[in-house]
């Protein structure tokens, strides 16, 4: 077992380092301040340095390697902020492994080589106003008419909403009850009868488009079929690895405070001396620090298991659910070192600990990851209706 990153990883880590600290860093505050969207311009540029399908493959434009060179350039915009890893994140281990790993050849060809040159954005919409974490109670439908399916239905709280140019929309496809009838369509920007609702305002993540969806009578031609019905757990295969996407943001997050509350307390003094000094500054900093490396093992291995496909439904879970809760016990030490300055706009940590907060929600919260762990641990199925 080898923890060290190879030459090309850490030239890789250090290109990614370099790049948010130049062009994005000092731009972040007044993007968020905004709540703007990290302009088309930055996405192009990664595009450019090959960081948007890192692990697709090289035929459709991709660079392909793993999904673990994608993770590690996830971690290092993230520790700038979430916007700046938001299109590394869609475009490596987002819903677009959906169409890499189950799509068909034309689908592959069609939707994958625009992502890979930044002119395409790819997002999942799974949420329904009434199936959240019950997401096999989905509701919206799909009715095969011909050569098309026609849609009904809506979704909620979708991350990309009204910005992304094409969806993996998860449907029902026939009356089957529970998982058995939910299959996926990949259904275009533009599309009569698809619109979207109005954009959301987060107590954080400002800047990222999320919103309804809103199908009426929607005609989706019958080859966008991405996901048969009856293969529901294809999609929450490729889910899990959005999840350990998810917990990167949180990883790189968290980092990012870490490092802020480095800083701060060497340059801090109270007494006549740096707060670093005190030992109640040292404990918090080796709890951040405790916290931040188990996360980022727990990371590494689910993705590095999955090798050039898929990570264990446990491995990820377990990441995730660590994840999701450190970044919140992280970043919120992290404002409380920085003292009053920590609780004000004009230092990153508040927005850290704001973003860090909404990642235990999204993707699958944090009560839901621990009941997939039991479940995998033990072998067995909880039905919560019961």
């Amino acid at each position: 077992m080898d923890f060290q990153l190879n030459e090309e990883q850490k030239m890789l880590k250090k290109m990614v380092h370099d790049f948010a600290e130049k062009e994005l860093r000092d731009k972040v505050a007044g993007w968020e301040a905004r709540g703007e969207r990290l302009p088309r311009e930055y996405v192009k540029k990664m595009a450019d340095l090959g960081l948007l399908g890192l692990c697709l493959p090289v035929e459709y434009g991709g660079q392909g390697r793993t999904a673990f060179e994608a993770i590690l350039a996830i971690e290092e915009l993230a520790r700038v902020s979430h916007l700046c890893a938001s299109p590394v994140f869609e475009a490596n281990v987002g819903p677009v492994k959906v169409i890499e790993q189950f799509g068909t050849e034309e689908q592959k060809r069609k939707y994958l080589p625009p992502v890979c040159r930044g002119d395409s954005m790819v997002s999942v919409a799974m949420t329904e106003p009434e199936a959240g974490s019950a997401l096999t109670d989905l509701a919206t439908r799909a009715v095969l008419d011909g050569d098309y399916y026609i849609v009904n239905g809506q979704k909620r709280f979708i991350s990309g909403g009204g910005e992304s140019d094409v969806y993996v929309v998860y449907v029902r496809l026939s009356e089957q009850k529970g998982a058995r009838g939910i299959g996926g369509l990949i259904v275009e920007k533009g599309t009569p009868g698809f619109s979207f609702g109005k954009q959301e305002q987060f107590m954080g993540l400002r800047g990222m488009a999320s919103c309804d969806l809103f199908f009426d009578n929607c005609r989706v031609p019958k080859e966008n079929l991405v996901v048969k019905e009856g293969e529901f757990r294809k999609l929450m295969l490729a889910f899990d690895l959005e999840r350990c996407g998810n917990a990167t943001i949180c990883l790189g997050i968290a980092q990012g405070a870490l490092e802020a509350a480095m800083e701060y307390s060497q340059q801090r003094k109270q007494w006549g001396k740096e707060i670093c000094e005190f030992q109640a500054i040292q404990f918090m900093l080796a709890e951040m620090a405790m916290k931040v490396e188990a996360a980022r093992l727990l990371i590494y291995r689910a993705v590095v298991n999955a090798g050039a496909g898929l990570p264990s439904p446990l491995e990820a879970s377990l990441a995730k659910c660590f994840a999701n809760q450190m970044v919140r016990e992280v970043t919120a030490m992290a404002v409380q070192i920085h003292g009053g300055y920590g609780y004000s706009k004009e230092y990153p940590v508040e927005r850290m600990m704001r973003d860090g907060w909404g990642w235990g929600i999204a993707g699958g919260t944090i009560e839901i990851q621990r009941i997939t762990i039991a479940s995998q641990l033990l072998g067995r199925r909880f039905d919560q209706r019961r």
